[in-house]
């Protein structure tokens, strides 16, 4: 209602939306959002007609097991209709130069920090998951992350799902030693949250996996020791179901699966906007977060 959403559109929202700064008229929030109506009327819009939208475009689209699409209308602007940006439907979709920009507008002339981005998109990425996996059927929750932000935001995840009271561990084989990433696994070794090295790894024995290796800015084949936790997430592995923050690991930011053969999630969570390659997503749910 605080933004404008109509009541006939029906909206559940998997977390508050939080309003964190309005410079320059802009709203920056984040929000995790899944829809919960049968029918979305075409002129619903989720941010309020009375204010200038954000900076950065989205929408939101969660796939049924039957393969269609049930779409709602995002937040669009200027900025996100950039040269390289593909409009597929109501949904826009930004290539990795696009993204890295998006990036640059927050942490430039809107003032975001790049902690306060990761914990608000860890925050969303816990909720749109405790959303889906309940923890009373997915209790045991492997986190694998990467030496990037794409692993930080792994880190806050599994924080956040252990206070929602899950029982998550974490495979984090290149730590980074910059503070902000230390801080986040001193966070997590106060919790008693456990790690685990790439050799004990048996993912089949937990109830569900979040990938948090690559990001937008990943470039080339991955390498040890991720090319071997991939291959244990691969179709032919028959993995638990598979939770991807923004990209699939794996998969080329704007071109998707390339060979043919990477990971399959069945979740897919984008931040700020999706990516070219979420386009070629076919799983079951594919949730949005700004």
């Amino acid at each position: 209602q605080a933004y404008g959403a109509p009541a006939a559109a029906r909206w559940r929202w998997t977390c508050r939306a939080l309003p964190v700064a309005r410079p320059t008229g802009h709203w920056s929030m984040l929000v995790a959002v899944r829809h919960a109506a049968s029918a979305v009327p075409r002129n619903a819009r989720s941010c309020a007609t009375t204010n200038q939208a954000p900076s950065f475009a989205a929408c939101v689209r969660r796939c049924s097991r039957a393969g269609s699409f049930q779409t709602l209308r995002g937040l669009a602007s200027q900025s996100s209709r950039m040269a390289g940006a593909a409009e597929v439907g109501m949904c826009t979709y930004v290539g990795q130069e696009d993204a890295v920009k998006i990036d640059e507008e927050l942490m430039g002339p809107l003032g975001f920090s790049v902690d306060q981005l990761m914990e608000l998109a860890g925050l969303s990425c816990a909720c749109s998951v405790a959303d889906v996996y309940n923890k009373e059927e997915f209790p045991s929750v492997l986190v694998l992350c990467g030496p990037g932000n794409n692993g930080g935001d792994g880190l806050v995840a599994a924080r956040h799902l252990h206070h929602f009271g899950y029982s998550p561990t974490i495979c984090y084989p290149k730590r980074t030693q910059k503070e902000l990433y230390l801080g986040l696994v001193t966070q997590l070794e106060s919790l008693r949250v456990s790690f685990m090295d790439v050799e004990q790894l048996n993912v089949s024995q937990y109830n569900l996996i979040i990938d948090a290796m690559f990001g937008f800015s990943f470039k080339g084949a991955p390498r040890p020791p991720f090319d071997a936790l991939l291959a244990k997430l691969k179709p032919g592995a028959n993995p638990p179901p598979i939770a991807s923050i923004d990209i699939p690991s794996g998969w080329h930011v704007e071109e998707g699966d390339v060979a043919g053969d990477a990971i399959r999630p069945n979740m897919l969570i984008s931040l700020t906007a999706p990516k070219k390659c979420a386009q070629t997503f076919t799983g079951e749910y594919h949730f949005w977060a700004v």
